[in-house]
């Protein structure tokens, strides 16, 4: 007689991001990297303009990482929630998420907004939002390239795997 194994579901991370001048994905990448590590979670990473709501509805968890523009969200970050906002509204209810900002000084307006929608989304916030200050304060340095430094693509990393390692163990 044949054996039959059965596996638990899999569950996907979400993790959407924008990112113009290479901050951003650079984090979004160290904590996807780390969420791939983790037994019986698929990981999905997709740039804002690219992900809508079905893919919100094919989740088991998000992250998403924007950088702070002028005090706010960027505009892609911010398009990628109006477009998906009501599409989905009512049927995310519970799912966990957690948030990265990559900002030139502050990242707590940003923080404020991702995490206001998240709440009309129903979402349960299960870690901390990781702000990464880059410092870039000219409209030279605002422009450039990012590297984000080692440290904080650690941080980066452990948050990706946690949010995995909880959807896998069904902790959330």
């Amino acid at each position: 007689m044949a054996q039959i194994t059965t596996h638990p579901p899999r569950k996907t991370l979400l993790i959407v991001y924008h990112s113009a001048t290479g901050g951003t994905r650079q984090m979004a990448e160290a904590a996807a990297e780390a969420a791939r590590g983790q037994e019986g979670v698929a990981v999905r990473l997709l740039r804002a303009p690219e992900a809508g709501p079905d893919d919100l509805l094919a989740a088991d968890g998000y992250l998403f990482a924007a950088p702070e523009n002028l005090a706010a969200i960027a505009g892609v970050m911010k398009d990628f929630f109006d477009r998906c906002y009501y599409p989905v509204l009512e049927r995310l209810n519970g799912r966990p998420y957690a948030v990265m900002v990559c900002a030139g000084s502050d990242g707590g307006n940003a923080q404020r907004q991702i995490e206001r929608i998240a709440t009309g989304w129903r979402l349960k916030q299960v870690a901390p939002t990781i702000i990464v200050c880059t410092h870039a304060q000219t409209p030279e340095r605002i422009l450039a390239a990012k590297t984000i430094g080692a440290p904080d693509l650690a941080r980066c990393a452990e948050l990706g795997e946690g949010l995995a390692a909880g959807l896998g163990a069904g902790v959330f």
